[in-house]
């Protein structure tokens, strides 16, 4: 099979997997290559908004399940489970501690490349995309997440592996959950979304549904 075709059968294995194998688990090696297509996503101005929670740990997952409307059967069930965090405004906002820890330690760039690419950030928040409050940049920053979200559910089903996205669940009480058991800081970060990873218990009951490409594209020469 070529790559083509690996591509495209990979996008028709993957599916919204409500229910895993839990008797199958995930080696170490494959979910340290999907963990590692989530950290080289891209996002915007290479700010990277994300932090990926992989929760292992059974009883933190029941505590949450009632929480979790759209999780029933996959977090007991599922041999990985991801809850992505995204940054806050406190950490988005162009001339934040963060984003000039980003520029200055991680992207090693000269003073004189920082002060233009604040300016821009500036100008890219205030004036092109008007995130202009706190929820707002929170959910600028949740964009780029699910950017990550697509990556590795797309690594995932290219090793062949089951994964579902999940938004089923009240964001206000899970991380008040969190931040009691001390993994979540308020402060800095958010719950994006959730994802679930193992190996389906059961094939689809249909087929893939999807409209036709005639009816999504458009070419403008």
């Amino acid at each position: 099979m070529d790559i083509k075709q690996q591509i495209l059968a990979a996008f028709n294995f993957r599916h919204a997997c409500k229910e895993f194998d839990a008797s199958r688990k995930i080696s170490d090696e494959d979910f340290n290559v999907i963990l590692e297509a989530a950290r080289l996503s891209p996002s915007s101005f290479g700010f990277e908004p994300w932090k990926f929670l992989v929760l292992q740990n059974m009883e933190l997952r029941e505590k949450i399940r009632p929480v979790c409307w759209g999780a029933q059967k996959q977090l007991p069930t599922a041999s990985h489970y991801i809850i992505l965090l995204t940054r806050k405004a406190t950490d988005m906002r162009y001339d934040s501690t963060y984003i000039k820890t980003i520029m200055e330690d991680l992207q090693k760039s000269p003073p004189e490349v920082i002060k233009t690419r604040t300016q821009r950030t500036k100008n890219f928040q205030e004036n092109d995309f008007r995130l202009t409050d706190e929820r707002l940049l929170f959910d600028w920053a949740c964009t780029q997440t699910y950017i990550a979200l697509g990556d590795i559910m797309t690594a995932a089903a290219l090793l062949g592996i089951d994964s579902c996205p999940i938004e089923g669940f009240n964001r206000e009480n899970l991380e008040t959950i969190l931040t009691e058991e001390k993994i979540l800081d308020k402060e800095h970060f958010g719950v994006a979304c959730m994802a679930a990873f193992g190996y389906r218990l059961a094939d689809p009951k249909r087929a893939k549904t999807r409209r036709s490409l005639n009816e999504v594209e458009e070419w403008i020469k």
